[in-house]
């Protein structure tokens, strides 16, 4: 019981330690980071029901993983090999598409969310 704590402790410290990096070397993190801040209040202010709500708040989050996954990308491709290759690229564009297509995600539940609270 005492080694599985200790792997759970582990392991979120070690989480812990990759988000830290992430907001330390991608600026676009704490701008994801403040427009969640934002949507979070904004999310609380408005009359929503708590499914709404939860689905918005872990919207912006997922986009924070996003984020972390394709730092972890590019950190990957960088260290394989510093050469300009189209393989390198790639891996990096879509890493990024992943975050835009999570946000555009989120983006269209809010439209849904706003657009059933004035109709």
């Amino acid at each position: 019981m005492w080694q599985q704590i200790m792997r759970v402790r582990q392991r979120a410290i070690w989480s812990w330690d990759g988000f830290v990096h992430v907001f330390r070397t991608e600026g676009s993190l704490s701008q994801w980071l403040v427009a969640n801040g934002f949507f979070a209040i904004l999310a609380f202010v408005l009359p929503l029901s708590a499914g709404e709500r939860g689905m918005l708040l872990m919207g912006g989050i997922l986009v924070l993983a996003a984020e972390c996954m394709n730092t972890a990308i590019e950190r990957v491709v960088d260290d394989v090999s510093t050469e300009q290759r189209d393989a390198a690229k790639q891996a990096k564009d879509c890493g990024s598409a992943a975050v835009a297509v999570t946000g555009v995600a989120v983006g269209v539940a809010w439209v849904c969310v706003i657009v059933g609270l004035i109709w």
